[in-house]
């Protein structure tokens, strides 16, 4: 594990205990700082105070002229939908804020100040949807290949939870909007933007906040390899602002473009990935039989991820073979079971209309179970993405709003999704497919979408007994 030991003998303070902010306050005990935290949660700071941690309300502390920094864990609102009241308070008494992404960077690049050579690599991965496929993607090709990597961020291990930077050559991070619109420092040796959707926006104030937010990630004044994805305009947008600074070497990806002609890129046709440069295809792969990565939405996951394996000199016959033993993560179009001839698929981490949309393609005879806590889109979108789509079972606070823009179609409505999904395994026939897409948050019901797919985990296991 790591320490963070520039903050020695000094108070920080930090609001939040979840797996991030707990393992931050841990790191800066362990390098000798005093970590003064706080959580609404009574769980979270019985936790706390057994680890030996001070617990302070920083809502109505007296000792805001004490603190060097107030760190915010990524689930604590900054800015919208309204100020926070720690944060007005580290405002009102000009308490820098700061984030564990943050400390990171500034950790590693203290060790290794001048010597970029000895310094492992850092990849950041952001994006609305595929972070996480993406990212484990990256650091199963990378061991796979005999390259040590190690994975954390918003994939689930925090930041400092993780190996020190002279035992692991890389270090693969997942990123959310959240994570970047606080952090001070963001220096990654590379950079991964992989797509934008509306997501988020009460969080960043609207949809030109969230990409702000995502935007940052690009904005170091340090040399960098920047991989973007340019099939939407905001991908285009960030790559014309790298190619003005010419400071990041760049790659482009894209699964509906041919990018021949930039000067590197990584692009799929959906049968093949070719990589070019200089107006030159140097490698061309068949993509079409990677059991863990199927799917049209993998297609830019698998470009990405090749993208940044090139950079760390893996050879792509290497990447490909690594390709062929990938596992999918959990509760990503995953296959539960298959019962009396009816599929059973998890796609619980289908957090809003964009993510669902491969589901909705990769299946037939579908039973839908959608609904939980809906973002600003809904699911007007999917609409006529709905041709595989037998009835839709709607769960959750949104249930009724959803209900509404999908008036036309077979669907009913369900206060759980126990109830949810009683009723469609009713109706199920023999080559039907009883998905679990949400195209919402879980928030409503659920901690996490984690929650939320081990929920309907466990109601295909009972279905099996």
């Amino acid at each position: 594990m790591l320490s963070i030991d520039f903050f020695k003998g000094q108070k920080v303070a930090i609001y939040g205990l979840g797996r991030s902010g707990f393992s931050t306050a841990l790191a800066l005990k362990r390098g000798g700082a005093i970590p003064v935290c706080w959580d609404d949660s009574t769980a979270a700071q019985n936790r706390a105070k057994s680890a030996g941690l001070i617990i302070e309300d920083l809502r109505i502390s007296k000792t805001w002229n004490k603190f060097a920094l107030l760190l915010l864990s990524p689930g604590i609102p900054y800015l919208y939908p309204k100020v926070n009241q720690v944060v007005q308070q580290a405002w009102r008494h000009q308490v820098p804020i700061d984030n564990d992404v943050s400390l990171f960077f500034q950790s590693y690049s203290k060790r290794f100040p001048d010597n970029n050579s000895v310094l492992p690599k850092t990849v950041a991965v952001t994006g609305s949807n595929g972070k996480s496929t993406t990212s484990a993607l990256i650091c199963h090709i990378l061991n796979s290949s005999n390259v040590n990597a190690q994975i954390g961020g918003n994939i689930g291990t925090p930041l400092f939870d993780l190996n020190p930077a002279s035992i692991v050559k890389n270090t693969v991070m997942e990123l959310s909007s959240y994570q970047i619109e606080v952090a001070k420092v963001l220096i990654p040796d590379i950079a991964v933007f992989l797509n934008f959707a509306p997501d988020h926006l009460d969080r960043h104030g609207g949809i030109g906040g969230y990409f702000s937010a995502k935007r940052r990630l690009f904005n170091s004044d340090r040399a960098q390899v920047s991989v973007v994805g340019v099939d939407e305009k905001e991908g285009l947008a960030i790559t014309s602002d790298l190619r003005s600074k010419k400071k990041s070497q760049l790659i482009t990806i894209s699964t509906k473009l041919d990018l021949t002609f930039d000067d590197w890129s990584i692009f799929s046709d959906g049968i093949n990935l070719f990589e070019a440069k200089l107006g030159k295809i140097v490698t061309k792969l068949d993509i079409t039989n990677l059991a863990g990565l199927l799917g049209i939405h993998n297609l830019q996951n698998v470009c990405a991820a090749y993208a940044v394996c090139r950079v760390l000199k893996i050879l792509p016959e290497d990447i490909f073979i690594a390709l062929k033993s990938y596992k999918a993560l959990p509760h990503r179009a995953e296959l539960l079971a298959t019962l009396s001839g009816v599929k059973f698929i998890n796609d619980s981490k289908a957090t809003n209309a964009t993510s669902t949309i491969s589901a909705l393609n990769l299946f037939s005879n579908i039973h839908w179970i959608a609904g939980g806590r809906g973002k600003d889109d809904g699911i007007t979108s999917l609409t006529r993405y709905l041709g595989s789509v037998k009835k839709t079972y709607l769960i959750g606070e949104s249930a009724l709003e959803f209900s509404g823009q999908i008036s036309g179609f077979p669907h009913s409505i369900f206060q759980t999704l126990e109830e949810a999904f009683v009723d469609a395994c009713k109706n199920a026939i023999p080559g039907d497919t009883v998905l679990l897409s949400p195209a919402a948050a879980s928030f409503d019901q659920y901690a996490n979408f984690e929650q939320r797919g081990l929920h309907f985990c466990k109601l295909v296991k009972e279905l099996e007994m």
